[in-house]
């Protein structure tokens, strides 16, 4: 299997819309950093306006790599499942367009084997990607705005909060970010493997995939209780965003930050179950569908 994976990584490498994605995150993060090192002073008057005058704050600090990197991880990973999407919907459908598909499975391996290499290799692109985030986003803001606390701006029911983390117990929480969002866009893979199995090209399952992720976002942002009750808690994608969990530091009886602390680990946990569970799901689906699949091309 490690030889199949090897040839799956190849095959990743060769396409250029694989590219389109590394693109697309390198150009949106050199906005956000150009924007921020240009005039980033009207973006914190307008998130402060309501607070400045009972919160003494330098804005200029304010304004360091952590908070960049939290700025733009809001905006990206609601963009990358799209990317992912490219991938993932093109395993099975991209061989049956060509006419590979066929002599594929005729070689010395079964076809589950052939849909644990191809989700093995959408996971690993994942990873990649977001490793390529992480250094845009993360490390790069760090050199151009330096580090500093981090301020995160929060609303909880009818509040606005700004939580304020210390710059040494700020690391550890974008691993934990960052890690979180690999399982969620997991996801997002093996949803397009899954569509792949029933498609004979690869424009199909990719935007099978786009228009589900944004009809279940739309979903899982409408606030109506009925649906709050009955139809978000089947959505995978009510917990795409669980890794803001993170950030969300936990107060002591007193008020006061407890440093290394989350305020709902459990929230977390559960999410990243239910996430496993949809890829666990997706996946032997797709597995059971390619069994019983008959390839005519």
């Amino acid at each position: 299997m490690l030889s199949l994976l090897q040839i799956e990584l190849y095959k990743i490498y060769r396409r250029p819309r694989t590219y389109i994605a590394f693109a697309a995150i390198t150009a949106i993060v050199l906005i956000f950093q150009f924007a921020f090192k240009s005039d980033g002073q009207s973006y914190m008057n307008l998130m402060l306006q309501n607070v400045q005058d009972n919160f003494e704050l330098d804005k200029s600090k304010a304004i360091n790599g952590y908070f960049m990197c939290y700025i733009i991880l809001n905006t990206l990973l609601v963009q990358v499942p799209i990317l992912v999407a490219l991938i993932a919907g093109d395993a099975i459908s991209g061989e049956a367009n060509m006419g590979t598909l066929r002599l594929i499975v005729t070689k010395p391996f079964s076809r589950t084997q052939l849909i644990i290499v191809k989700f093995l290799a959408s996971f690993i692109f994942t990873i990649i990607l977001l490793v390529w985030m992480a250094i845009l986003a993360l490390f790069v803001s760090l050199l151009i705005f330096g580090s500093d606390d981090l301020l995160i701006f929060r609303v909880k029911g009818e509040e606005s909060q700004i939580l304020q983390i210390t710059q040494d117990d700020i690391l550890w929480r974008y691993f934990a970010a960052f890690g979180y969002a690999t399982i969620a866009l997991t996801v997002i893979a093996s949803l397009g493997i899954l569509l792949s199995v029933f498609a004979e090209n690869s424009i199909g399952p990719i935007v099978a995939t786009v228009c589900i992720v944004l009809f279940f976002t739309i979903v899982s942002n409408i606030n109506v209780p009925i649906i709050d009750k009955n139809i978000k808690p089947w959505l995978f994608t009510s917990y795409l965003v669980g890794w803001k969990g993170f950030f969300y530091i936990g107060i002591d009886a007193e008020g006061q930050p407890i440093k290394g602390s989350v305020e709902n680990w459990m929230a977390i946990r559960n999410s990243l179950y239910i996430l496993i569970a949809h890829i666990g799901f997706f996946l032997g689906a797709a597995i059971y569908s390619f069994r019983n699949k008959d390839i005519l091309s």
